[in-house]
């Protein structure tokens, strides 16, 4: 059955197909991390045998080719079909997405994947048909057809390798498979049965122009701090504001309550691993940080957009705040990628673009033409979600308080946005932040790995995720549990149980 001739090709209107190939895969071995097989536990795959099914095709008229996988477990099939979402620049069929399927047919899914018609992992490769013109259709395809074409692509090959549909399908991603995952809630709301969107990449002209405001802020000012000066004003941060949940974990369960003011650290004396030496905390690093924790302004001082969170990392290769320095303590500014490409190549439509010498007006307007291009094709950020809802639809995303990449601020926006157009969103839709967890994973809080098994049992077995319970080794390297309450609700201590045990946690409105 796993030959290109048995199998036909799907339906898809609006596709020209241009290839099938399958191929069997026999006695296949793998350990799958759960920080790679995102929203899920650890998978050990073990000599196992599935057949991969490649196709390629286009849409008439837009010169693209699209290529979508498909997985099939021979033996082992649970009856259910799993998309595995992408990250960064890449719809999918890349490194962590091969993991995640990986993972998947582990588990007994059919899993299912697509480069969303480009492999690069640089925008710079596609984005652009000339100078001044964006493809369209290419981030199109990447932003949402895509998505849906190889939902549609992948119950078709399983129809026709198993003989019959997958009773469930369900679709897991996060960061950019958090985006896909809100986007075929919205747009395409039959696609998948359950997802999970875990720290989606929603909001996308506002986020990622948002990203350089920090960089901003410094290059107007002249000055770039060391990056020990600001991992000591996060520490500071957090230990300032760890306790306001009555427990003392190395977590800031509840930023937004956090009042710990950066300028007061002016002065201070601190051990500086970058230089060998003591330096004192400056006061760019405080500008700097309480910019990031704002989020960007507009040259007026009005709200453009969310920072990150207190107790979230300013320094390192995915933080918006990052500086890279000499020994000698001669700093200049990194800004991401993510938002530079973002900027050069979509908003200015230029691959020369120079960020030197931009001011403040500027960056409004770049903040505005970038809202105002790209909301309708990449924001994903429609909060009726009505249709979803009524095709029985059900939906779970966490998101790491400490995200030093996407804002935790957005997608608390969008939740309430969904909220105010349908106060009983908690019926299919449900938001969970999780302290101390970095983007998608890492940090010093409990990785919501289970938060996949959860959202299947609600949509086959109607249990509903009133809370999540999750482990952490706290910063004494003791082993915590603790529940995660659902959004707006908060987790609380009951001030008298074990403080490292779900027992003596509740959730609070």
């Amino acid at each position: 059955m796993c030959s290109s001739q048995a199998l036909p090709y799907p339906t898809l209107f609006g596709a020209e197909f241009l290839s099938l190939e399958a191929s069997l895969v026999s006695n296949y071995s793998k350990y799958v991390s759960e920080w790679y097989y995102m929203n899920h536990h650890s998978v050990n795959v073990t000599n196992l045998s599935f057949c991969n099914v490649s196709i390629a095709y286009t849409h008439p008229g837009q010169n693209d080719s699209v290529n979508v996988q498909v997985w099939l477990p021979l033996d082992t099939w649970n009856g259910r079909m799993q998309g595995i979402g992408g990250g960064g620049w890449q719809a999918g069929l890349f490194t962590l997405s091969y993991l995640g399927m990986t993972g998947a047919i582990g588990e007994g899914y059919v899993a299912v994947s697509t480069d969303g018609g480009h492999s690069s992992a640089e925008p710079s490769d596609w984005a652009l048909l000339s100078p001044g013109n964006v493809d369209l259709y290419a981030i199109q395809n990447f932003a949402s057809v895509s998505l849906n074409d190889a939902a549609i692509i992948g119950k078709s090959i399983t129809q026709s390798f198993y003989g019959q549909p997958p009773k469930y399908s369900y679709w897991s991603g996060c960061s950019q498979g958090g985006r896909q995952g809100l986007m075929l809630a919205q747009r395409y709301p039959t696609a998948y049965d359950g997802i999970v969107a875990s720290a989606p990449a929603i909001n996308w002209a506002e986020f990622s122009t948002a990203g350089y405001y920090p960089q901003l802020i410094m290059a107007l000012l002249g000055e770039y701090p060391l990056p020990c000066e600001l991992d000591a004003i996060t520490a500071a941060a957090i230990s300032a504001c760890d306790g306001d949940d009555g427990v003392t974990d190395g977590l800031i369960s509840d930023p937004e309550s956090c009042d710990f003011d950066p300028f007061t650290l002016v002065g201070t004396s601190i051990n500086c691993s970058d230089t060998g030496s003591r330096v004192h905390i400056s006061k760019v690093a405080a500008i700097a940080a309480n910019a990031s924790w704002t989020g960007a302004r507009s040259s007026n001082g009005s709200f453009l957009w969310y920072g990150v969170e207190k107790g979230a990392a300013f320094t390192g290769s995915t933080a918006w705040t990052n500086t890279e320095c000499s020994r000698n303590g001669t700093c200049i500014g990194a800004p991401l990628s993510l938002s530079t490409d973002w900027i050069r190549l979509f908003v200015e439509k230029d691959p020369s673009f120079q960020f030197a010498n931009m001011t403040r007006e500027e960056f409004d307007h770049i903040f505005h033409a970038a809202v105002q291009q790209f909301t309708s094709i990449i924001g994903t950020n429609d909060p009726d979600l009505s249709e979803f809802r009524k095709s029985g639809g059900k939906m779970l995303t966490y998101h790491g308080l400490a995200d030093e990449t996407i804002y935790p601020g957005g997608t608390r926006h969008y939740y309430n946005a969904v909220t105010a157009m349908d106060p009983d969103v908690h019926s299919f839709y449900r938001l969970f932040e999780v302290p101390g967890v970095e983007h998608c994973f890492g940090g010093s809080g409990p990785y919501p790995s289970n938060i996949f098994d959860a959202m299947v049992a609600w949509v086959e077995e109607g249990t509903v995720p009133d809370n999540l319970t999750v482990q952490f080794t706290d910063k004494a390297g003791v082993k915590n549990s603790r529940i995660l309450c659902p959004y707006p609700q908060k987790t609380r201590y009951d001030g008298k149980g074990d403080p490292t045990s779900a027992d003596s946690f509740f959730c609070s409105d």
